[in-house]
């Protein structure tokens, strides 16, 4: 199968992914399998948070619509322009998805069937149905893509290559048992922001949005602070407030009443806004409901602090104080070529 029947596919699944979003979903006479999908795609939006309470509508539109940003021919053709896969023999490639965030597999899933491989796929429990939705999509479009996909419901067998994501205890166990094939393991990880003080409102009501997105549970949330000594925080709690509807969420109101409670029963020292707690603490993974912060001397202190800790580190925020950092507002929005952890994920398919 060529590759660029399958980057067509890819096209056509983003004009798809194009009706949908928060504003409302508005059906185009233009895009392909539509009377067959379209009312399906709805129900299943609407359907997502009764299989997992944290994929609410809104959340699912946002990720819909981050991809079908990315999936336009101009960003596939520039994403894929530095690889050349004419050589390609295809392998069966095993992912082993995530669940944290709707899709977050999608990008894996992506990358071995452009790259010319097949794919083998284990869904977390948390998101069986959105990425099965959208390969029954792609096949309705490119019938050959049926021999090319395939879920898996038990144990995953028969693969020459696997992407497994986890939390670092899953970690070791994937590292033992694919340790006699190529692989890519993942593990956690998490997002930073860096402040100087001279944040706009709009600088922090972006960093806002980096927090919140999917209730902090992605690796991409920024979930710690470093800020400099003698840091206010009143700014950025009026920015925060413009997520004040998030406590509405009852898992999110949980989270919140319960870490809070433990960090107070600790004696632990909070800064609070009624739906986030702020709390001083050299950990980079806060709890839901929660961001973690230091104080720092100097700039220069933090870039080799992020530097030494970098398997621990997705992505840093900032106003250009860190080399390579995402603007505030971005982390839930990488582009094609923004790779998870780092690794060339089409440079490990094109080498197998």
């Amino acid at each position: 199968m060529l590759q660029i029947e399958i980057k067509s596919s890819f096209v056509e699944l983003g004009n798809f992914l194009r009706q949908f979003s928060e504003e409302g979903n508005i059906k185009s006479a233009s895009v392909l399998q539509n009377d067959l999908f379209f009312d399906e795609f709805v129900n299943l939006i609407e359907l997502s948070q009764s299989h997992n309470g944290w994929f609410t509508p809104e959340h699912i539109l946002f990720s819909i619509q981050s991809w079908a940003k990315a999936l336009t021919e101009d960003n596939l053709n520039q994403w894929l322009s530095n690889y050349d896969f004419s050589k390609i023999e295809p392998k069966k490639v095993g992912l082993v998805l995530a669940g944290n965030i709707p899709l977050v597999g999608f990008h894996d899933f992506l990358s071995v069937l452009i790259s010319g491989h097949d794919v083998l796929v284990k869904t977390s429990s948390n998101d069986q149905y959105l990425l099965k939705f959208l390969a029954k999509y792609l096949i309705a479009i490119q019938p050959e893509l049926n021999s090319k996909i395939t879920f898996v419901e038990g144990k995953l067998e028969g693969f020459d290559a696997v992407i497994a994501t986890g939390s670092n205890n899953t970690a070791r166990y994937f590292e033992y048992y694919f340790k006699d094939k190529p692989s890519i393991i993942r593990k956690n990880r998490n997002s930073v922001a860096v402040l100087d003080g001279t944040e706009t409102f709009e600088d922090l009501v972006g960093l806002g949005e980096d927090i919140f997105r999917y209730f902090g549970l992605g690796c991409r949330n920024v979930s710690k602070l470093f800020v400099p000594k003698d840091y206010n925080f009143d700014n950025f709690f009026k920015a925060m407030y413009e997520y004040r509807d998030v406590i509405q969420y009852e898992k999110y109101a949980n989270n919140y009443d319960y870490n809070k409670a433990v960090f107070l029963m600790s004696n632990f020292q909070l800064l609070d806004n009624e739906f986030l707690t702020i709390k001083e603490d050299t950990s980079y993974a806060s709890p839901i409901s929660s961001v973690f912060y230091e104080f720092y001397e100097n700039l220069e202190e933090i870039t080799t602090r992020l530097n030494a800790d970098a398997e621990q580190i997705q992505c840093v925020v900032s106003k250009n104080l860190i080399p390579n950092s995402v603007a505030f507002g971005q982390t839930q929005q990488p582009r094609l070529w923004d790779y998870a952890d780092n690794v060339d994920t089409l440079a490990f398919l094109n080498n197998l």
